[in-house]
């Protein structure tokens, strides 16, 4: 069977898909729902593509060619399509993709990685990071206006972390050695997703719940590095949320799965991929918009490591 893509003849292979076929040929077609190799169910509609014979729209991970088809994977219809479907993802999506005083910071250091490197007690690695940054020991926070402490979001909650004392303190530690200065910049190109207001209910549980020594929330996302809604959001040009954030899931709600596995509901675009390919694992609960991903405890024993490679959204993540 030869099917026509992008006006470029193809053979399709047999048990291929229009994705499939499309990337063979060398045509990118940007997917959330779809993993090579694992089971899946379209979705997302990410994948769009269009048959200009037919004027039909298809989930190009889920169609299977047929004799005749001339497919579209990149025309302005297709394009419109898949910006509105990563805009609705978007807004089920509730997490900062960089932290709001990393943004900010006229240094561009990624003020949020220092303060995870304070509370974890690696404050060698913490003062690497300033060192990229600064002439250690000296910092330039005493002139700088601490656009860092206004952007903190944990202000919102009860006061902001005190983020030039604690860039001091460890700036002041100079027993501690920085072998090799390692790179601190934060993506300020991509997209960048918005949290959003707490809720006073939350409010009041992160301030019970938060209590690492900075008092930091950490609200960069762990998973924004591989995240594929943050690169196809960039790729499309979006640079921010056309919609306000409608998940009713509790922010920051952090659930250990097993050994390094962390999984953030509030993420979760609810593609599936993580219930598809877990055996007993990941399930669905509810249905319609009330549908949300869980993980039971007596099924946690159950889920690999590996199944946070499938996850498009660092909802699922390995911690380091």
């Amino acid at each position: 069977m030869v099917i026509t893509i992008n006006d470029k003849e193809i053979e399709v292979l047999e048990g291929e898909t229009l994705i499939e076929v499309a990337r063979r040929a060398g045509f990118e077609i940007p997917s959330m729902c779809y993993a090579k190799g694992a089971k899946h169910k379209s979705s997302c509609m990410v994948c769009v593509v269009r048959d200009s014979v037919s004027g039909r729209m298809f989930p190009s991970c889920s169609t299977y060619p047929t004799d005749g088809m001339r497919i579209e994977t990149d025309s302005e219809e297709v394009r419109r399509l898949r910006i509105l479907s990563l805009e609705l993802l978007l807004s089920d999506h509730r997490a900062d993709c960089e932290a709001p005083c990393s943004v900010v910071c006229p240094k561009g250091l990624d003020v949020e990685r220092v303060l995870y490197l304070y509370d974890a007690a690696r404050p060698a690695e913490a003062r690497a990071l300033l060192a990229s940054v600064f002439p250690l020991p000296e910092v330039g926070c005493d002139t700088c206006k601490a656009p860092c402490e206004k952007a903190c979001r944990r202000g919102t909650v009860d006061r902001a972390v005190e983020i030039r004392a604690i860039i001091k303190e460890l700036a002041a530690k100079e027993d501690l050695l920085v072998e090799v200065p390692l790179e601190s910049k934060v993506d300020k190109a991509s997209f960048i997703s918005r949290l959003g207001r707490f809720t006073p209910t939350e409010k009041e549980w992160l301030k019970e719940t938060i209590t690492t020594p900075s008092r930091c929330l950490h609200c960069a996302c762990s998973g924004r590095s591989d995240c594929k809604l943050r690169r196809h959001a960039t790729g499309v040009g979006i640079k921010r949320p056309r919609y306000e954030a409608s998940s009713l899931l509790p922010v920051k709600e952090r659930i250990h799965v097993r050994g390094r596995m962390w999984f953030e509901p509030a993420k979760c675009i609810r593609c599936g991929l993580c219930v598809y390919n877990s055996e007993d694992g990941f399930t669905f609960r509810n249905r319609g918009f009330g549908m949300r991903v869980v993980i039971p405890e007596e099924s946690r024993v159950n889920v690999n490591e590996e199944l946070a490679g499938l996850c498009p959204t660092g909802a699922l993540y390995l911690t380091d």
